[in-house]
């Protein structure tokens, strides 16, 4: 499939269900500027909302849009949509855009789903911190690599059942294919992007605290560079990271944008969790040249080995529990200040990170 081997729109799909009635929890969407917003439209109307109206200054983004989701109507501006009955905002702005994105919809009275990274500077937390907390309305962030992958939503099932006892370790890898010539100009921009760390790196963050069953954690050390890549001398092409939880567990995390084009996926994303008594491997895209299926876990526990395909056997569950948090004002989804302390923790590491490069002496 052409689509899983590249990453900008790569859109997960899952089984139909619906947990409200057919128009109850209408979404209005504001900015098209990744791909993610498919797969974000994709969990939301499976568990039944409707993706009822659309903005981006791009008609021709906004039409191609319409193409897989017709019943969003196109709005005349981002004010319209704010306007709109809509209970949520999603978006996929610029990076740099998305806070902005949130507080408008914020001060409108409606939910919203960003795209991650959903802010790249502190003062964007600062503000959506407020602003949640003077409004009683909920920011979600798309953290995809655990949310919309079946492997990660099987691990955590094995975790809570106690499979592999108490988790000491969680280390990720995030590998990514860069695409160059089909990216736009803010992707190599690190003040509009936000980094590597803060841009791919808040994926590894948000699974290592959730795998570790952390509330906050500490950025030990960090590191960012760029190898391959001189025509664009500020991008960043590797990060890696060090971080303690509050709770004791480590982790350890890298990102990069390497992925070989012999690969049948956009990355061969992995997390490696050890416990007391086992450990799991997830292979999330695919298991490499094995299988081109993904949603691969591999564990080891007190009773022996095992291996589960389980693509197409778990479903996702947190766009089910986000729509009824919006709707009932419960908290299942996902903690408010977990989501928004992941992405700060991710800024962090990034203002931290040492530069690397190549040493020729």
């Amino acid at each position: 499939m052409q689509e899983k081997k590249d990453g900008s729109v790569y859109a997960p799909k899952g089984r139909a269900q619906a947990v409200c009635a057919p128009g109850e929890f209408p979404v209005g969407v504001i900015g098209l500027d990744h791909g993610h917003i498919y797969g974000m439209c994709n969990g939301l109307a499976e568990a039944g909302a409707t993706i009822a109206c659309v903005y981006d200054p791009d008609p021709e983004k906004v039409a191609a849009f319409r193409q897989r989701f017709p019943q969003a109507v196109a709005a005349e501006g981002r004010e319209a949509v704010l306007r709109s009955p809509a209970r949520l905002i999603a978006t996929a702005a610029v990076p740099c855009d998305r806070a902005g994105v949130a507080l408008d919809a914020l001060s409108h009275g409606k939910h919203v789903f960003i795209d991650k990274p959903a802010v790249t500077a502190q003062q964007h937390i600062d503000s959506l911190r407020a602003k949640t907390a003077e409004t009683g309305l909920r920011v979600f962030v798309y953290y995809s690599e655990r949310l919309h992958v079946e492997a990660s939503v099987y691990a955590e099932r094995l975790i809570r059942e106690g499979a592999i006892g108490r988790v000491v370790q969680v280390m990720g890898w995030g590998p990514h294919r860069l695409g160059e010539p089909t990216r736009p100009g803010w992707f190599f921009e690190p003040e509009r992007y936000g980094g590597i760390l803060t841009d791919i790196g808040c994926h590894q963050i948000e699974q290592l605290m959730f795998f570790a069953g952390a509330k906050d954690a500490a950025i030990v050390k960090s590191r960012i560079g760029n190898y391959a890549h001189p025509a664009h001398p500020a991008f960043q092409d590797f990060g890696d990271c060090m971080i303690e939880c509050d709770n004791g567990v480590t982790g350890y995390f890298r990102v990069d944008w390497f992925t070989p084009d012999g690969m049948g996926a956009w990355g061969d994303g992995r997390t490696l969790i050890t416990g007391t008594e086992g450990m799991i491997e997830i292979r999330k895209y695919i298991d490499l040249a094995q299988s081109a299926e993904g949603d691969h876990v591999y564990y080891a526990d007190r009773t022996g080995e095992h291996h589960l395909c389980v693509s197409g056997k778990c479903g996702f569950p947190f766009f089910g529990r986000m729509i009824r948090d919006c709707l009932d004002g419960t908290d299942t989804a996902m903690n408010q200040a977990y989501t928004l302390r992941v992405m700060e923790l991710a800024v962090e590491a990034q203002r931290r990170a040492k530069w690397c490069a190549y040493r020729t002496e």
